[in-house]
């Protein structure tokens, strides 16, 4: 039993399993499926978010593809797990396995570093192997660049860019006539770099009164103790802090930040669910804001109630709390309805284009065309024990939706310059 058990963790590991489905003997009836290789932490401090990642893809394929006869008159989609302990070096590691399985479709989401490395080697592998293609389907690293500078016809962003979360972020705060400081810190990699940068622009252009009084950075993963940083803030006497950070580093600032007596708010971008709502619970009560899609409290839609409360019974212990992943499946499978085939990504690519996609999250999406980034509704919500029809991390507590900007940065400049098969 221990010899099955190990060997089956190392199968895992190298994405031989289906952690949708694991049918002994019945290979067959997989080759047919269409495979989905999801890239992201399994293991580490960032194992949370990645676990709860998965198991909302995980449900998103069987509750709105497979549970209702599957595409192309029934072929299911199947989620295939790799573990790239957030490691750009592991994660081409492991494409390169999903590619050998013959895996055409590619998710990811947590560090833009690991994205940008996928991209790249995606782009490159498609050049090199035209009867062996696959596509990069984004639904959470957001560094600006991936539909910027370096943009391909092969990545498609399902979240919005650092940069249009800012601008929407910043237009609620700029609203704020008692705020005069804010503080700015982040995670020292690409992403956490963006958000910098775009708080400051912004900051800049819609309140040149307000004085940011810190920018800096720590190093990923790697702060045990966030009490030296804290105290800085809080002496700097600033109203407002900004970050970016996700995971164990967003939980470690938030509550050493807290704990350490800062009263401000704080607006972030991934300060919900895989346990971090629990974990602040009561003493984050009006203070953490974040920047989201989809609406939750308020839900979006009765087909969206009955999703998260058929999710909630599959995994009493987990969030919908990116819901974006449930669009990156939903605008997929019509791609592939409409292109007629799984197998041709280029077909399916040019389906995604431009797609107007209707979610039971409560808005539009739109994929542009020239850059591939989608545009939608963006919610500033609050966390709180208030009107909350559906908490996180079964704690009583989730976030509300205070105010929304309507298909955000719609207009916003793009320098990708597409080029296409």
């Amino acid at each position: 039993m221990v010899f099955w058990e190990e060997n089956m963790k190392k199968m895992v590991k190298l994405g031989v399993v289906s952690t949708l489905s694991l049918v002994v003997g019945a290979s067959a009836a997989f080759a047919e499926n269409v495979k989905i290789a999801f890239i992201d932490p399994l293991s580490g401090p960032f194992a949370s978010t990645g676990t709860n990642g998965l198991h909302q893809f995980e449900f998103a394929a069987q509750h709105m593809v497979n549970d209702q006869g599957g595409v192309l008159g029934g072929t299911n989609f199947e989620i295939v797990a790799f573990d790239n302990k957030i490691s750009p070096k592991e994660s081409l590691i492991q494409l390169q396995v999903a590619i050998d399985q013959g895996i055409r479709y590619i998710v990811q989401g947590n560090s833009s570093g690991v994205a940008n490395a996928l991209t790249e080697a995606i782009a490159k592998h498609n050049r090199r192997n035209p009867d062996s293609r696959v596509l990069f389907l984004n639904y959470a690293a957001v560094d600006p660049a991936l539909t910027n500078d370096k943009c391909n016809f092969w990545h498609f962003r399902f979240d919005a860019n650092a940069d249009i979360k800012m601008d929407a972020l910043t237009d609620v705060m700029s609203a704020d006539e008692s705020l005069k400081n804010v503080y700015i810190i982040g995670q020292d990699y690409s992403f956490g770099k963006a958000v910098a940068a775009a708080a400051v622009a912004n900051l800049t252009e819609k309140r040149p009164d307000v004085e940011i009084v810190g920018n800096e950075l720590h190093p990923i993963g790697k702060v045990k103790d966030f009490t030296p940083y804290s105290r800085k803030i809080i002496a700097s006497e600033a109203d407002a802090v900004i970050t970016g950070n996700w995971g164990a580093d967003m939980l470690g600032l938030g509550k050493s930040l807290i704990e350490n007596g800062y009263d401000g708010p704080i607006y972030t971008y991934y300060a919900a669910g895989s346990g971090i709502t629990a974990a602040f619970g009561e003493t984050a009560k009006g203070r953490i804001r974040l920047i989201s899609q989809g609406n939750i409290n308020p839900i979006g839609s009765e087909e969206a109630r009955e999703t998260y409360n058929a999710f909630k019974e599959k995994y009493p212990d987990g969030n919908i709390d990116q819901s974006r992943i449930f669009n990156v499946i939903g605008m997929l499978s019509t791609a592939i309805e409409a292109a007629g085939t799984a197998d041709d990504v280029v077909a399916v690519a040019n389906q995604l284009e431009g797609m107007e996609y209707d979610s039971m999250w409560g808005t539009k999406l739109f994929m542009r065309p020239q850059d591939h980034q989608v545009i939608q509704n963006l919610n500033v919500g609050v966390h709180t024990n208030d009107n909350v029809e559906f908490d996180y991390d079964n704690s009583g507590f989730g976030i509300v939706t205070e105010s929304t900007v309507e298909m955000a940065s719609m207009d916003s400049p793009t320098t990708c310059k597409m080029k296409r098969p």
